[in-house]
């Protein structure tokens, strides 16, 4: 048997609402992520210092990869030893770089720092929601399918609507997922896609999902909640409520070799 190779995730399901001030909220979610010392990964929500249904103020709030407010997370990562999955922020092109094939300069881009505080992976989301509105009026696509390294292995990154495109996950799998890291802020009135598909993601893939998703309520929207993490098998091993709350789960990518040794699916594959 392969040796353990134990990942100590922290999902932390961040509630808000339109009344919080920025600044408050960025205090008070650093001071969650302080308080998962001993993790190996803590995974945020999407744009959970924006808020995902605010695309009013998306272009006024957005960051640069090397302001503050990236510069502040990566401390985090590096002050507690861990892989930090910054959940996602919109993202301003750099000065002097090319705006995107549509000259927005806008992207809806997921944070991933090192235990040194590096800033090693950034995934623009490739699937913006909105259906001609919202993301796809104001961001860019992104159009690179991105992998982050653990010291335990390979995870895939996918962003809230990109969970409705399996292709995708495949893509990630010929990368060498075993894991994929998912935030989001998915509504309450569509969780059970949410639970449903994260939950073929995994099996369809044999591999773990973790789902970081949004609580509280903003821009008019109920958030859904109920983060979870799903093992290779498709069965949640772990699940958020409603509320804002952190989930403590170790998972071991050992079952990942194993799950696919025993059962050996994707070999099969003609497509």
């Amino acid at each position: 048997m392969a040796s353990s190779r134990l990942v100590r995730v922290r999902v932390l399901q961040v509630a808000y609402d339109d009344a919080e001030d920025p600044d408050v909220r960025l205090e008070r979610v650093s001071a969650l992520v302080r308080a998962q010392r001993g993790a190996d990964l803590v995974v945020l929500p999407e744009l959970w210092a924006h808020g995902a249904f605010s695309p009013e103020s998306w272009a006024r709030d957005a960051v640069r990869l090397d302001g503050d407010l990236v510069l502040s997370l990566g401390e985090l990562a590096a002050e507690l030893d861990c892989v930090l999955h910054a959940g996602s922020v919109i993202e301003r092109v750099a000065e002097g770089q090319p705006p995107g094939p549509s000259g927005r300069g806008l992207w809806n881009t997921s944070l991933v720092f090192g235990r040194d505080g590096r800033l090693t992976t950034a995934y623009r989301k490739i699937h913006r929601f909105g259906f001609g509105e919202g993301e796809p009026q104001l961001l860019e696509a992104g159009d690179t399918p991105t992998t982050m390294e653990l010291s335990q292995g390979t995870a895939g990154l996918a962003t809230c609507y990109d969970l409705r495109f399996p292709e995708l996950f495949r893509t990630l799998v010929d990368l060498g997922a075993e894991i994929f890291v998912v935030p989001a802020a998915w509504p309450a009135a569509r969780r059970d896609h949410w639970e449903l598909l994260g939950r073929a993601r995994a099996l369809e893939n044999q591999a773990y999902v973790v789902q970081a998703n949004t609580a509280g309520r903003h821009g008019g929207v109920d958030m859904g909640g109920h983060s979870q993490v799903v093992d290779p098998t498709g069965r949640v091993i772990a699940q958020a409520g409603d509320g804002e709350e952190v989930l403590s789960v170790d998972i071991d990518l050992t079952r990942v070799e194993e799950f696919r040794d025993a059962f050996p699916v994707l070999p099969d594959r003609r497509l």
